[in-house]
């Protein structure tokens, strides 16, 4: 008679080896490499949209498009729908779901990430002796790439979140935040210093190593062998987010123009990180399109969105040296709720304004502000111009469409519905081999 008891373990056993073996293949599957991750902060597919039929026409292709993975991200937070930056910021570091005022914890308790280390994939990356980076339109303090660095009970911690993220180690910090960067009364390079702790903390950097620029000029003319930089552009931000009439009163640029771009100043993180000769991974947001969105300004908007696409441009064009590498492109949520409709052609000549709202009260932005005169598409496949306007829902962020797109080793990962979640799981597959469950 046979041993029903042993007959069962046998084959328990023959079923947890077997699925030990497939777990195994899976894992080997996953290729270990480069991360390069841009967070257009606030966009939505509408923008992209917009952005396409501006710059390349309704028929044509931006950088973002040939990104050939594409996932539906889901952008709620613990307690809230629509997130917050430094939730959704945080969120993307650490891999787990917090409410909605965190930032690199969870709200005022300490943040365990997926991993089950208590630290961002940043720096979990960095002590695992991997080349690290982060580069912001915005000031250094802007939670998109702040938060991988620096954690706050409160988001308004400028002082120690700027000192946190200078301490952290980091090979390449590009961002503005000046004002953070030095004692109350010393005097920078773009305003006045607002420390109350004493701490100068560019003479810091300075002594740990950093090459230190201050705009693009210098920026473009770093040495060729620098594996150290950190960029002090600006006073707080790199652009002006007002909205159109306001710049226009002050005769203010959308973009500093004496500013790198994120495109330039991504191209130059890529090169000093690649100097290192490690692996590395990158974190890129151009704060400028939340911040113009909230600000219903389309032009800001379009333009910053622009910069964007041509920053990843620069990664692709990496990827083709590299193709061991991540791209991964996300926001959080969308800013502004923007929409994009258009007129005939037989409808708009050459002396039509629009109407600053449309029939259900929502503003309605043109080439130059609030109404007035149309953008126009760059030529379709019948090789015409059509006009369109932007309307706005709101100045605050919503939900709204947040589209993934990735592209490189792993991407796959991010294809289908995707939970905001899911962005950490798949860096950190790629940085370490590893898919956590």
């Amino acid at each position: 008679m046979y041993n029903s008891p042993r007959i069962l373990t046998v084959l328990l056993l023959i079923t947890l080896t077997l699925f030990g073996c497939l777990k195994e293949v899976q894992e080997n599957k996953v290729k270990k490499g480069n991360v390069i991750f841009f967070h257009p902060d606030g966009t939505g597919l509408a923008g992209w949209h917009a952005l396409r039929i501006l710059e390349k026409g309704p028929d044509g292709e931006l950088n973002w498009d040939k990104l050939p993975s594409i996932g539906l991200y889901k952008s709620h937070v613990k307690n809230a729908l629509t997130s917050s930056s430094n939730a959704g910021a945080t969120i993307h570091a650490y891999g787990k779901k917090v409410r909605y005022h965190s930032y690199g914890m969870d709200e005022t308790d300490e943040l365990i990430a997926l991993s089950g280390k208590k630290k961002s994939i940043m720096m979990e990356a960095h002590n695992a002796g991997m080349a690290v980076g982060i580069v912001n339109s915005g000031s250094i303090i802007e939670p998109g790439t702040g938060v991988f660095m620096a954690s706050a009970t409160k988001r308004n911690h400028y002082e120690a979140i700027t000192k946190k993220v200078i301490e952290s180690g980091a090979d390449v910090i590009l961002s503005g935040g000046e004002e953070w960067f030095l004692p109350d009364g010393t005097e920078g390079r773009h305003c006045t210093g607002r420390r109350t702790d004493g701490l100068n903390l560019v003479e810091y950097a300075r002594k740990q190593g950093y090459t230190i620029v201050y705009n693009r000029e210098e920026l473009l003319n770093i040495p060729p062998d620098t594996k150290k930089l950190l960029g002090v552009l600006a006073k707080i931000h790199t652009f002006n987010d007002k909205s159109e009439e306001t710049l226009a009163e002050k005769g203010l640029p959308n973009f500093d123009p004496e500013a790198p771009t994120v495109a330039e100043m991504t191209k130059a993180a890529i090169d000093v990180l690649n100097n290192t000769g490690k692996q590395f991974f990158l974190v890129i947001e151009d704060e400028a399109t939340d911040n113009f969105s909230n600000s219903n300004n389309a032009n800001g908007f379009l333009e910053s969105l622009k910069r964007s696409d041509e920053a990843i441009g620069v990664a692709q064009e990496y990827m083709k040296e590299d193709p061991n590498t991540l791209v991964l492109v996300a926001s959080d949520s969308e800013a502004g709720g923007p929409e994009v409709f258009g007129h005939r052609i037989d409808e708009v000549d050459d002396d039509y304004l629009a109407p600053g709202k449309s029939s259900n009260g929502a503003p309605v932005d043109g080439a130059n502000g609030n109404g007035g005169i149309p953008f126009y598409s760059k030529p379709d496949q019948f090789g015409q111009r059509l006009p369109f306007y932007i309307s706005w829902s709101t100045h605050s962020d919503t939900y709204g469409s947040v589209v993934t797109r990735s592209a490189g080793i792993n991407s796959e990962m991010l294809a289908g519905t995707i939970d905001n979640t899911e962005i950490y799981r798949a860096m950190y597959a790629t940085l370490f081999g590893i898919v956590l469950e």
